[in-house]
């Protein structure tokens, strides 16, 4: 099932560990973490094994990105420590069998530093997607809109598009958020219809709000279509926060469409290997 669950904004009524059986529990197959390093490798492997659900992503540690700092990947001078990052990840991603990795590009809290920012997260997704592609894990990397993450250097799809054409590596991929990317850009219908081929992983919440589908704006009815139609057979994860705190509640929105087919793969493997 190519639906997946994001067990970091989902389910986060019962500690993490249980969270993968609250996932299988309500139907889910596949899930994601975001960040999983609090816990042991050995804890994580058996609570997946039990609910017998995949990973099939996790980020690779991004510092102090999430308590407002700069982060890790695009950071000038924390260059050992992305690469420390990268093998963390690494051991997590082998062990879950994850077949794509996450960057978190970070911020840029100093205009002046903007370009030489920019050059070293460059080099620092080379350097994951070519440490990665020898694991036949995926690299993707993700821009976030700034009116959450103030700051965040990547942004827009289209700044994703041109890294990923100035560094055409073949085992680097756009993650595309659909909440990020409607508050930054709109128009998240026409990128899923022209460059889904460049989209390694898509996720998905309501604007605004960043809630389950039908808590806000977006046509959620077109934008499911057009993935359907699309170029794109990845996974498709629901990375929202519950808006009225109950996860379980929250998933009905799942009844008001027509997703029989995230049940299949059309004859691709999700897997680019």
């Amino acid at each position: 099932m190519r639906l997946v669950a994001n067990l970091s904004l989902l389910f986060t009524e019962v500690p993490l560990l249980e969270r993968f059986q609250a996932a299988a529990d309500a139907g889910f197959k596949t899930v994601e973490i975001q960040f999983p390093y609090d816990e042991k490798v050995a804890d994580l492997v058996a609570a997946k094994q039990q609910a017998g659900v995949n990973v099939c992503l996790i980020n690779v540690p991004a510092d102090d990105l999430m308590t407002g700092g700069e982060g890790l990947a695009c950071v000038t001078g924390k260059e050992a420590q992305f690469e420390q990052a990268l093998k963390q990840a690494c051991i997590y991603a082998k062990a879950l069998d994850v077949k794509m990795v996450n960057v978190l590009p970070g911020r840029c809290l100093d205009e002046a530093r903007y370009a030489q920012y920019m050059e070293t997260l460059k080099r620092n997704l080379t350097k994951a997607a070519t440490v990665m592609q020898k694991h036949n894990i995926l690299v993707t990397f993700e821009a976030v809109n700034t009116k959450d993450m103030p700051g965040f250097i990547i942004h827009h799809t289209q700044q994703m598009l041109d890294i990923m054409s100035q560094l055409n590596h073949p085992n680097l991929k756009m993650q595309y958020d659909i909440y990020h990317m409607q508050i930054m850009d709109g128009n998240v219908d026409e990128t899923l219809r022209h460059h889904a081929n460049m989209i390694g992983h898509i996720q998905f919440a309501d604007v605004p709000g960043r809630g389950e589908p039908l808590s806000g704006n977006l046509n959620f009815k077109t934008i499911f279509e057009d993935i359907k139609n699309s170029h794109y057979h990845g996974y498709v994860s629901a990375e929202y926060r519950p808006s009225e705190g109950d996860t379980q509640a929250s998933l009905s929105w799942l009844s008001q469409f027509d997703l029989e087919w995230l049940n299949h793969d059309h004859g691709t493997q999700i897997s680019p290997y």
